[in-house]
């Protein structure tokens, strides 16, 4: 068996919880019109923060294996939720942002494509759930 994460959000009043995650504090609350007072972000998007950072650090890594440094990399991440409860994400769509210059197309989708497929393991948990596709946009250095 791997290893084992555990987080704990406790409650500090009206909507809002905070947790410790890596020894980092973190507020979750809500919006103000479901009774939160906007202290924190909220839950579900936090789903999307945490495909991001994965896939990034993932692709990031093999790239740096590779010898290939691009002058800025920026991951987007777009969630369609479903109009029905409970509300939950039906589809993500990834977005790989490269900037700079000789950037071999070939390696950037090897590196994102061994991201997806063998290393994120949000990705992997997350393509079981629901639909996922990607992009690749690269942009010559300004």
């Amino acid at each position: 068996m791997g290893k084992t994460h555990k987080v704990t959000a406790g409650w500090l009043d009206n909507m809002a919880f905070e947790t410790e995650i890596t020894g980092h504090k973190v507020i979750i609350d809500s919006d103000p019109s479901f009774g939160g007072q906007d202290r924190g972000p909220r839950p579900k998007p936090f789903m999307l923060a945490s495909l991001a950072g994965c896939i990034g650090i993932d692709v990031i890594s093999i790239l740096k294996k590779m010898r290939i440094t691009p002058d800025h990399f920026n991951v987007q991440v777009e969630g369609q939720l479903t109009n029905e409860h409970p509300k939950h994400y039906k589809k993500m769509h990834v977005v790989y942002e490269f900037t700079g210059d000789n950037l071999p197309m070939d390696k950037l989708k090897r590196a994102i494509e061994l991201a997806e497929d063998r290393y994120c393991g949000v990705f992997y948990t997350y393509r079981k759930a629901l639909e996922l596709t990607s992009e690749i946009v690269v942009k010559p250095k300004p």
